[in-house]
Parts: structure tokens; sequence; C-alpha cells
């Protein structure tokens, strides 16, 4: 059985990770770390993973050893300070953090913020999205694993661009759950604030901005420039991100369809919907696009669980593919539907 560890168990991803990753026929949880809780069961702070997770937090994941792969889901600039000591002993990594989405380091300093210690590793990491980077995924010993805005913007966005069919100016309007905020409360996320409302933050400057830039030219070939407009709404999960391209000529929907069948028609997580639904989704790593042609102009719709798809659920899927299993072990479940 492979042995696997989590940095940061005790945050939503961490969580969501150990959700997924406990009933996988094929791995087991061997570490989860947390200073905070170190030396507390895991299902004393996680409840509903009682009876599925028989093991204590520690502080350190070098406190467990024989791991085969570690999950580092702790915020931006914790994981370059971990991820070189996981590769020196031979342990992969899949890093949900934006820590090494960004293979230029000098996009990433801007947007981030601060000095990226571990630039070797950043300019080799895999971009961690199967459904264009699988074969690099496959032999990766690092994986970037993608935002969850980015996630369904990419997916929305890149087989029309891929085509040729459309300008590579778009303009992206995106909806996120309070989830996607993390478990640290902040004046914006308490429910006083957000309930009944919706709040655009981060116009412009949202560091998914360059990460979806950069991976959809690293696809497309496309120079794409992205007016990016997150917003957040009162609900849990989910994200619905709508993408508005000019088209380059006249097209009938019949070909913008054929251009996403074409994309995802072999794809077990992407679905090409008439009418995509957060509900849909939520508590499995299935996406849901779809496009809508609107005179000389078309709309995009990529959807996604924030915690699945847009984080755990994908990262299990990159491990999947790392460690040579099934690429939907662990993953096989719907949407809940209602």
């Amino acid at each position: 059985m492979t042995r696997i560890g989590i940095i940061g168990g005790t945050g939503y991803t961490g969580s969501e990770l150990a959700r997924i990753l406990c009933t996988h026929p094929d791995v087991e949880i061997a570490a989860m770390t947390s200073r905070q809780n170190a030396g507390v069961r895991v299902a004393e702070v996680h409840p509903f993973l009682s009876g599925y997770v028989d093991i204590d937090f520690t502080e350190r994941i070098s406190d467990t050893k024989d791991l085969d792969l570690v999950f580092v889901a702790t915020p931006h600039g914790v994981a370059m300070n971990e991820v070189p000591a996981l590769l020196d002993q031979g342990i992969k990594a899949i890093d949900l953090s934006g820590d090494y989405r960004m293979h230029d380091v000098a996009v990433y300093e801007k947007w981030y913020g601060h000095t990226h210690t571990d630039v070797d590793n950043l300019q080799r990491a895999v971009y961690g999205l199967p459904e264009f980077f699988r074969d690099e995924i496959r032999g990766a010993d690092l994986v970037a694993n993608p935002g969850c805005y980015a996630t369904s913007i990419i997916l929305a966005c890149a087989p029309l661009l891929k085509s040729g069919l459309v300008e590579e100016d778009v303009i992206v309007d995106a909806k996120s759950g309070t989830s996607g905020a993390g478990m640290v409360p902040s004046p914006r996320t308490h429910h006083s604030t957000c309930g009944e409302s919706i709040i655009p933050y981060s116009v412009g400057t949202h560091r998914h901005t360059p990460e979806v830039e950069m991976a959809v030219d690293r696809f497309a070939g496309s120079h794409m420039k992205v007016t990016f407009v997150p917003q957040l709404i009162p609900i849990v999960r989910g994200i619905l991100s709508s993408c508005y391209f000019d088209l380059k000529r006249g097209v009938t929907q019949e070909e913008i369809d054929g251009v996403y069948r074409s994309q995802y028609s072999g794809e077990r997580f992407v679905h090409y919907v008439k009418e995509p639904s957060i509900r849909a989704v939520v508590g499995s790593n299935h996406a849901q696009v779809s496009s809508r042609l609107i005179g000389d102009k078309v709309v995009a719709f990529g959807v996604v669980d924030n915690l699945v798809k847009g984080a755990a659920g994908q990262a299990v899927q990159c491990m999947n593919l790392m460690l040579n299993l099934k690429e939907s072990a662990g993953l096989d479940m719907p949407g809940l539907g209602v």
C-alpha cells in the first residue's frame, strides 16, 4: 500500500484530501501535520473522518518515515520551504498552494509579493491539470496543483483559444463560494457580510490571472490576456466562471460545440453540457463546461467544486497519474445533485 502524507491537515483543502484519500483503494494516509493540533487525533479535529482516519496529527512530516508522496496544503510561501527536503529524500510532492505554478520567477514575485527561495524546482514543476498535461504529470516528481478559479477558467477557455476561433482577450466574471477564502475568517467572509450579497474582490489583482495566462499559452500557443473579476457569493462550495470572447470570424454554435466535444469527449471528469450548474458538481471531481454563441461573441462557462476538482480532487487525480494508478481511483463519485 502506498504511504501518503498531508502537510497542513487542518484547513479545508487538507481535510478534503483526507476525505477523498481515506477510501482510496490503493493508498493509506500515513501522516497529517498540524502545528496547533500536534498529538491530537485527526478525527477529533475533523469528526466527519471518524472511523476512517485513525492517526494523530504530527508537528512535522519528517516525524513519519517511508512516505511515497506528500501533499502540501499550506498557505502560499510555505511549500517552497518543505518541498526541497521531500524531493531530496525521493518523496514525490504535490503542492496545492501557488508556490510552484508559475515558471517565471519575476512574475511569481510580482504577484505574490515575496522572494521565491526554490527557483530550480519552481522552473521544473509540472502544472497539474491532467486534461492538458497528462503525459508530463505521469513522469513528474513535483506537481503544482492549479488554483480553483484557474481550473474552471482554463477548462472553459483553452479549447476555444486552441481552435483559433476567438480573439485572445477575454473578460472573466467568476463567482465562488466562501470555502474558497479558506478556514480563517475575515470581515468579508463573515456571514453577516456575505450572506444575501455578492462581493467583488481582488479585481485586476487576483493571483490566478497570470496563472491562467501562462497555462493557456503553454497549451494553446495563445497569448491570452485576462480581465478577471472574481466575486464571493453566499454558498459554501462551487465556482462558476463566465468567459466572454470576441469571435475572429462568423461561426455556428455547431462549430463551437464540435471544438469542445473534440477536446473533452474522452475525459472522465470534464463534461460539455447545455446548462452548467454548480449543484451538479458539488462534492465531486467532475467539471462542467458550456458555451453560448451571441452574435459576434461567444460566452464559455466553467463549473467546478472549488475544494475537489478545484483543489483536493484534482491533486488526487495527479497523484494517481504520478503513481501509475488508475486515474479515476478514489474519485468515481457523482455530484450531489440536490
